[in-house]
């Protein structure tokens, strides 16, 4: 599967939409994302399950603020359209499969129940 090109019109509706969804933050003008760009596009070649999605910050500067993007290339990772990780820096190619492997595995019940836990008592 290719990449996906997030918007400000579809990216809840990708993120909420889908299992696993990994979004690259990028810029053209970055060279660390130019030289990410290849890995990330294999990492989609080889999960067709995932749904692999890139923000470019220059057009979509809205999504880049809402996601608090300070540094480019930014990797996020959402599993049942909760945000379980989120890293700046390009990923090497063992990088990136590790982080998909243990996104898979994780057990949304129980991060959903952290997440309550954390919440803030109204």
């Amino acid at each position: 599967m290719a990449t996906k090109t997030l918007t400000q019109q579809n990216f809840d509706e990708t993120v909420t939409g889908n299992d696993v969804v990994l979004v690259d933050f990028w810029a053209s003008w970055c060279g660390p994302c130019r030289s990410f760009a290849p890995t990330f596009e294999a990492s989609s070649e080889q999960h067709p399950d995932v749904v692999h999605a890139k923000v470019d910050t220059e057009a979509e500067q809205g999504i880049a603020a809402a996601a608090n993007i300070r540094s480019i290339p930014t990797i996020m990772a959402f599993r049942e359209g909760v945000l379980v990780f989120s890293q700046p820096g390009a990923l090497p190619p063992a990088a990136l499969e590790d982080l998909l492997t243990q996104v898979k595995a994780l057990d949304m019940d129980e991060v959903r129940k952290q997440i309550a836990e954390q919440a803030p008592a109204e």
